[in-house]
């Protein structure tokens, strides 16, 4: 093996900066140091940050290519178009269709990770559904929204569950908690989204091992009344229960900027994951046409429906997430970068997110404008 030294200025510990030199012994990091000691390969990136590379959990494809009725090389063309944009680590999203569509999209993921041809890590897939709220479907198609069916999920996480990193569903039509269980019990991790729960339609999920909501204030239930009487949603739960982890689109747009320094007022730092929920048509110069038979127009760097009624989905790259956190939201950068590679990470349970010894060595290089200039991943340099 061949020892990899980097120098920098501006290496990322956490939430501060730190002056020195980051050693790589094959793909994982062996130790930051104040000394320069000898080394196979050596980097110079002084005036750049070196960053833990970003993970990214909700993406729906990018450059042209969907993760949703494609093919096994469309997930590798848009994994690899999110990793020019500094993603080393990604969880391809499968949304709402007939579930045998659904599963022929996961496989798709499964093929990709088997190929190897990918440049990021593919961790496994994101069940986006179908087990969602009718009510809160949002850009999901209604048609394909059903609670949980056994039938379905059981023998398709008995055979491929170790290629299913996370399912998002409405708690509210988990009866008992069991679909909850069932993913804890096979290391899927649960999320609530797309959900008009009540808080005590949360609780049960909660205490089966839910702790992630998905796009926060995106699709979700708020304070609702129930002859006058006052009835708490999803968004309340995530704020009430201290162990819930939130992911939110942070382009900017989904969200304003005002809401999303009070969610990371309320929740802080360690607990609020980045993610673009990105489109397709990330990634690419296409301004109008037509997805899942849906007319779109994209302007003011977000997709919206036609006749502008809504959103018809995020076009962001993960190193806008940064700009919009670090430059809109006023927090510094290291602090941004937290909640792409960090926090992820702890929610994934992987040994990534944070440069510090015995971690993987999945690395990016950008300047003070968030552009990506160089890539390690597993510690081999790929960009």
């Amino acid at each position: 093996m061949s020892t990899i030294r980097i120098k920098s200025d501006k290496i990322i510990v956490g939430e501060s900066l730190f002056d020195g030199y980051l050693y790589i012994d094959g793909d994982k990091i062996t130790e930051l140091s104040k000394e320069e000691k000898e080394a196979s390969v050596c980097y110079d990136y002084t005036g750049k940050y070196v960053s833990p590379g970003f993970i990214e959990t909700h993406t729906h494809g990018a450059g042209g290519h969907a993760f949703i009725n494609s093919t096994v090389e469309d997930v590798i063309e848009g994994c690899n178009c999110h990793f020019e944009h500094g993603v080393t680590t990604i969880l391809p999203t499968v949304t709402s269709g007939p579930f045998p569509n659904m599963k022929a999209g996961a496989l798709n993921i499964v093929e990709a990770i088997k190929s190897g041809k990918a440049k990021p890590n593919v961790l496994g897939a994101h069940m986006e559904g179908p087990y969602l709220s009718l009510k809160q479907c949002g850009a999901q198609c209604p048609d394909f929204i059903t609670p949980p069916v056994k039938e379905d999920y059981v023998p398709f996480i008995e055979e491929y569950g170790e290629y299913v990193a996370r399912w998002t569903y409405a708690p509210e039509n988990d009866e008992n908690g069991e679909f909850t269980k069932y993913l804890v019990d096979h290391n899927v991790i649960p999320s609530a989204g797309h959900s008009d729960a009540i808080y005590d339609e949360m609780k049960p999920s909660i205490a089966n091992g839910c702790k992630l909501i998905t796009h926060l204030y995106s699709s979700c239930s708020t304070i609702t009344r129930l002859q006058g009487f006052r009835r708490l949603g999803v968004i309340e739960a995530a704020y009430l229960n201290d162990d819930i982890y939130v992911e939110i689109i942070a382009d900017g747009r989904h969200l304003p900027i005002d809401l999303i320094k009070m969610i990371i007022k309320i929740k802080g730092t360690d607990k609020v994951m980045l993610v673009t929920d990105s489109l397709e048509i990330a990634c690419t110069d296409i301004k109008e046409g037509v997805m899942s038979g849906t007319e779109f127009i994209v302007e003011e760097g977000v997709c919206r429906l036609k006749d502008r009624s809504a959103f018809a989905g995020s076009i962001a790259t993960a190193d806008r997430l940064i700009r919009v956190i670090a430059f809109d939201c006023g927090f510094s950068i290291p602090t941004a970068v937290k909640m792409m590679t960090e926090v992820p990470a702890k929610i994934l349970k992987i040994n990534k997110g944070t440069l510090e010894a015995g971690k993987d060595a999945d690395i990016i290089v950008f300047d003070d404008d968030i552009n990506v200039s160089d890539i390690f991943v597993n510690g081999k340099k790929e960009k």
